[in-house]
Order: C-alpha cells, then sequence, then structure tokens
C-alpha cells in the first residue's frame, strides 16, 4: 500500500461519519486542553451553507460553508459534543452526539477568528457623542474573500450623512468573570486612508458590578495619535503615541494589550505593524449590573461625511 492510500485510510479510521457529517477531530472519549481543535466536514443533497459545533446543547462554533477547522475553548470537565450542517434547501446533516473530556492546558481563553462568527451587532446613534448621534447607514458583510488574508475577512462600511457621524460594530463573546488580562489582535485594510477621521479598536468588560471599557483609536485627521477612554470621566485622553493614516490597500497588523483590577483598567501596549509603544496609563470605573465580554470596531467620518470601508481579518482575542 503506498503512502497516500495509507494516509487515506488512516483519516478514514479516525472519522466519525454520520449523516453526512464527518468529524474527525475530536474524537469520542478523548482527552482534549482547554482549546479544543475542531476538524469536520459535511455534505448533502445540496451545497452545504452552514455548519455548528454544539457543546452541552449550547452552539459554540458557527461557520458559513461545509467545512470546519478551528479551536474552540471549553471549560474542563465532561462535555457532551454534536455537529450539525445545514444545505441550502434547509436539509439538516447531524452526526451522532459523542462524549469528550477538557482538562489540563493553560488558563487562557482563546477567541479565534472573531471577525467570522454570527451574531454581530451594530448601531449608528449610541456611536455619537454621549451615546446619542445620528442613526449612521452602515453595514457588515462577512467571509470577503478579496481583500483578504484567510478568505474569511469581513467588511465594516459606513455611509455618513451628517459630518462626524459614526457606526459601532460589536460582538458578544460570552461572559468571562476569571479573565484580567486581554491581547486584543488583528489585521485591518482601508483602500482610503483620509476618509476615517478616526479607527477604533475596543474591548468591553463587564463583571464584578463594575464597567470596564478598553476604548482605543487612532486619531487620524485631528492630533494624530492613539487615544485612549478614560471610563469613569467618559473621555479620550491622548497618549502621544503618533497614529497616523494608515497605508492604503496594506495589511495593517494591531495587537492591543490590556488589563484591569477590581476597579480599574490598564492601557498596557499598542503594537501597529511591529512597532511596540508602551501607554502605561489606569483609569478608574464605574458601577454597572451586568456579565459581558465583548470586542468592537468603531468607523468615525471626517467632516466631509465620506463613505467609506474597513476590512478586518485574523481577529483574535486572547484572556487569562
Amino acid at each position: 500500500m503506498n503512502s497516500l492510500r495509507t494516509a487515506a485510510v488512516i483519516f478514514i479510521l479516525t472519522s466519525l461519519s454520520f449523516a453526512g457529517v464527518t468529524v474527525s477531530s475530536p474524537t469520542p472519549n478523548s482527552q482534549n486542553p482547554s482549546s479544543v481543535h475542531f476538524a469536520a466536514g459535511a455534505s448533502g443533497n445540496y451545497p452545504i451553507t452552514t455548519m455548528m459545533v454544539y457543546s452541552d446543547n449550547q452552539s459554540v462554533y458557527s461557520t458559513k460553508g461545509a467545512s470546519i477547522n478551528t479551536d474552540v475553548n471549553l471549560a474542563n470537565g465532561q462535555h457532551y459534543i454534536v455537529v450539525q450542517a445545514w444545505d441550502g434547501k434547509g436539509h439538516v446533516y447531524k452526526a451522532s452526539g459523542f462524549n469528550i473530556s477538557v482538562s489540563g492546558g493553560n488558563n487562557n481563553s482563546q477567541y479565534q477568528m472573531i471577525q467570522t462568527m454570527s451574531g454581530w451587532e451594530s448601531c449608528g446613534s449610541c456611536a455619537g457623542p454621549g451615546g446619542h448621534g445620528p442613526d449612521t447607514p452602515r453595514y457588515m458583510h462577512q467571509y470577503i474573500a478579496t481583500p483578504s488574508m484567510t478568505g474569511k475577512a469581513s467588511e465594516y462600511w459606513i455611509g455618513p450623512k451628517v459630518a462626524y457621524s459614526g457606526a459601532l460594530f460589536w460582538k458578544q463573546l460570552g461572559a468571562n468573570a476569571k479573565a484580567s488580562h486581554f491581547i486584543y489582535d488583528l489585521y485591518f485594510y482601508v483602500k482610503d486612508p483620509n476618509a476615517p477621521q478616526a479607527l477604533e479598536f475596543d474591548m468591553n468588560q463587564s463583571v464584578g458590578n463594575r464597567k470596564f471599557i478598553f476604548g482605543t483609536q487612532c486619531d487620524i485627521r485631528d492630533h494624530r495619535d492613539w487615544d485612549v477612554w478614560d471610563t469613569a470621566n467618559g473621555r479620550w485622553i491622548k497618549t502621544g503615541i503618533a497614529c497616523s493614516a494608515p497605508p492604503a490597500y496594506t495589511w495593517n497588523h494591531l495587537v492591543l494589550e490590556f488589563s484591569r483590577s477590581s476597579s480599574q483598567t490598564t492601557f498596557v501596549s499598542v503594537t501597529l505593524n511591529g512597532k511596540k509603544s508602551y501607554i502605561n496609563r489606569t483609569f478608574n470605573t464605574y458601577g454597572v449590573n451586568a456579565s459581558e465580554l465583548n470586542t468592537a470596531v468603531q468607523l468615525d467620518g471626517n467632516s466631509t461625511h465620506s463613505a467609506y470601508s474597513v476590512w478586518v481579518d485574523k481577529m483574535q482575542v486572547t484572556a487569562w
């Protein structure tokens, strides 16, 4: 038997195939680290449009298309796993459920390819001063092939009709009360870097009856530096770290690092295209009755209310 046939036999023996869905990872009754690798494929009578992973009857991952190849963070313990698919006519295909065990690994939670996740929300008015701006035209398109690094970029678009209006897009990741340190890592791409007034990349956590806002913006057209958000006083604070208009038609790599105490936010550093600058600013927070962790992208319009798009790829968060 040649090596290709041997590899095919091994794949078949280590996979489960039920009702059009094939799961090759994880395997039944397997031991897994906290970041569980899921690999699966599906076929049906019509093209597969969506696949979803369920853990303990709760959706933990969803993607468009006929394959899954991703890591999903699960809590330590036993979990009942089901992988399901839908075709273009609404027919459902499901692999028989099986149990896995999660233990060990590190204490990090990793949220990967966030721009591909379902359930993104947006608003225009909440992006204005004091959360009371105009309802700016906007949209988000997922699974953009070009421009893209992975073939799964997302496009965020704003068509402001009023000068300096904004559009906020955010994705709830689920509460993670134990996390107090965060790395927000993404790539972004613009065609007209003069159209934005500013670009914001934010995280928000509500835990312990406190609201922690990790708001950062590249103020492109005003004082051209990175600003950070003073949660308690509701204002932007200049850092003195330069941030001018990003280069056009280029993928820019942005890494933001944050941490929190029981009542304060700390902006640790910003790294843009390999150049790391330490922010080291700490701010007080305010009380809130909520439990959440989310990421956000905000597009701010300029004085001539120019329409523009920002493409984002490889968006991920590491939290611990």
